[in-house]
């Protein structure tokens, strides 16, 4: 053992996980860009003499139908990214989004505008699904809130961006004023693909699949500075193949089985979407334009204040990145709730009174609400669902749990303009309702997550029904010896205990009598793991590859497939 030698050139430890979820957040970035960026288009006039002055009707189709391709790309791409991996999920998305953008971008008509829309909505449904698993299974417990929250923010980013770009775009005198803003699209798209060809996969993926020898390269690059003999890394890679294979045992679960046996956290994962679309933020990011020329700032100046709310919104992301783990997912919720129930409450209040001081004073509670849920019910709605879900179900799971996100968008996205007309003000109480709603459902149902391993949520929901002695239920047994963590697996699992890492714990090497679940041997060669070859020679799987092994996977379980494909970032030769 080399005792926490750096063997692997490249990013390794917190440089490499912070990188890595900061580009990853591109993108969030892209979906956040798309919801702001027909706010500040719609309302100008170039872009309604183009499209021959549509109506309110006709405009919530135009900005709700990127909802029905995100959505319809959702429910799938969680099995997808089950059969090609994380990172060529990614890639295709951004290449999809970088087509609708096109599209939109060049549009002579409203077809085509349609057209360009709902493509990006399956792009950016793929990427809104699989960026948080993705982001989820590379995190350590510790930051794992914390990373999530830095993602968010990257969306919240996108979003301010867009109005920005919208306001200064309004100043040109021409078609460019609206065609400029969407071009942006495209080049965001650009980079994220450009970046998915050198970010890590994730190292659950690689180990569901049995490419073990790159699943210990990146766990080593990840957790053990990039030392594939690190004590901490090996251990995180007996956890995650055990629970592979404790998964793997029990058979691929139905979605009959997932709401049977899951049904609590599935639940939550579905609920704390709907309701972060019920609670109202898409009447400020989709029209908020809209909403301050109802509150009395017109034109030029309606994009204005709704770039200094994109600011204060923003800013309002950043204290749960170092709070999220320290207060807990509950309280976050519980407490951006009350403020904006009280928020949206006022501004209902202060569009009733439609006096002088309206204006002033709706833009001011407009910014309390936006950072109310940017700090809360932005977040952690992207958050929950795929670190609650157990690794059989977390794609079903999540696809579904983001299914709701946008089916619940395109119904605010389609009926705010128009429900804007008919009952004006009392608009913004209907949503008051739902925060109201929102805060009963998480104290009575939510459960605190924070700190808690992928591994561990069975041992937290009970509903571990595994007939082999789980690492948790040896924790259960071996409880008596003491522990110092709150979830007493989370320290039994690793067997340190009793003689440390190597000594005879309770760990996962001995949670199952007999089962080897040790790291393979990976060679290491000027700094550049060597993989082993598949049958033929060849070190590239390619789509080929990736078909047959959907095709066969269930018949070879138990093989290791080596495609030799996977690098990790920064690793070729000079």
């Amino acid at each position: 053992m080399s005792g926490g030698e750096r063997q692997m050139h490249g990013l390794t430890g917190k440089p490499l996980v912070y990188f890595t979820s900061v580009f990853v957040s591109l993108g969030v970035f892209l979906f956040g860009y798309d919801q702001g960026v027909m706010s500040g288009i719609i309302t100008g006039h170039f872009f309604r003499d183009y499209f021959n002055q549509p109506s309110r009707a006709q405009v919530g189709t135009m900005v709700a139908i990127l909802e029905i391709g995100a959505f319809c790309s959702s429910l799938v791409v969680g099995k997808i990214g089950d059969i090609i991996g994380r990172r060529k999920t990614i890639l295709y998305g951004s290449m999809i989004f970088f087509v609708g953008g096109a599209l939109q971008t060049f549009a002579s008509g409203m077809p085509m505008m349609l057209l360009g829309r709902i493509t990006a909505g399956v792009g950016v449904g793929m990427l809104s699904t699989i960026v948080p698993i993705y982001q989820s299974e590379i995190s350590p417990p510790h930051n794992r809130g914390k990373l999530a929250c830095i993602e968010f923010s990257g969306n919240i980013l996108g979003y301010a961006t867009s109005v920005w770009v919208d306001y200064f775009c309004s100043f040109i005198q021409s078609d460019y004023s609206w065609r400029l803003p969407l071009l942006m699209q495209c080049v965001m798209g650009a980079l994220l693909g450009i970046g998915s060809l050198v970010i890590v996969e994730s190292p659950r993926w690689l180990l569901d699949n049995d490419h073990d020898e790159e699943g210990i390269v990146v766990i080593a690059n990840l957790y053990g500075g990039g030392d594939i003999h690190n004590a901490k890394a090996r251990e995180e890679y007996r956890e995650i193949k055990m629970d592979v294979l404790l998964q793997r045992q029990e058979g691929e679960k139905s979605y009959r089985d997932m709401f049977r046996r899951y049904r609590t956290r599935v639940f939550i994962a579905m609920s704390a979407q709907a309701f972060a679309q019920l609670n109202g933020i898409n009447v400020i990011s989709y029209y908020a334009p809209y909403v301050f020329e109802s509150a009395g700032w017109i034109g030029r100046d309606a994009i204005l204040m709704t770039g200094i709310n994109g600011i204060t919104y923003l800013m309002s992301s950043v204290p749960p990145w170092y709070l999220v783990d320290r207060w807990g997912r509950r309280f976050i919720l519980l407490s951006g709730a009350i403020a904006m129930v009280l928020s949206l409450s006022t501004i209902s209040y202060f569009l009733y009174l439609d006096r002088s001081i309206t204006p002033t004073c709706v833009v001011i509670f407009v910014m309390i609400y936006n950072a109310a849920f940017g700090y809360s019910w932005g977040p952690i709605p992207w958050l929950y669902p795929p670190e609650i879900l157990p690794l059989s179900i977390r794609s079903k799971g999540a696809s579904l749990s983001t299914a709701t996100n946008w089916a619940f968008n395109w119904l605010v996205g389609e009926l705010t303009p128009v429900l804007q007309e008919l009952i004006a003000w009392r608009l913004y109480l209907v949503h008051a309702f739902f925060c109201a709603t929102s805060f009963v459902v998480v104290y009575f149902i939510y459960p605190e997550t924070a700190g808690v391993r992928l591994e561990d949520m069975d041992t937290l929901f009970g509903d571990a029904t595994t007939a082999m002695p789980t690492p948790a239920t040896r924790a259960e047994a071996g409880s008596l010896v003491g522990a110092s963590s709150p979830v007493p697996s989370m320290d039994l699992r690793r067997g340190v205990l009793i003689g440390g890492l190597n000594g005879n714990g309770l760990g996962p090497s001995n949670a199952i009598p007999g089962l080897d679940i040790d790291p393979p041997h990976v060679n290491i060669k000027n700094g550049k793991p060597q993989y082993g070859t598949d049958d033929d020679g060849s070190t590239s799987e390619g789509v080929g590859g990736w078909i047959s092994r959907m095709v066969n996977r269930n018949k070879d379980e138990g093989e290791s497939i080596n495609s030799g494909k996977y690098k990790p970032l920064d690793q070729e030769d000079e």
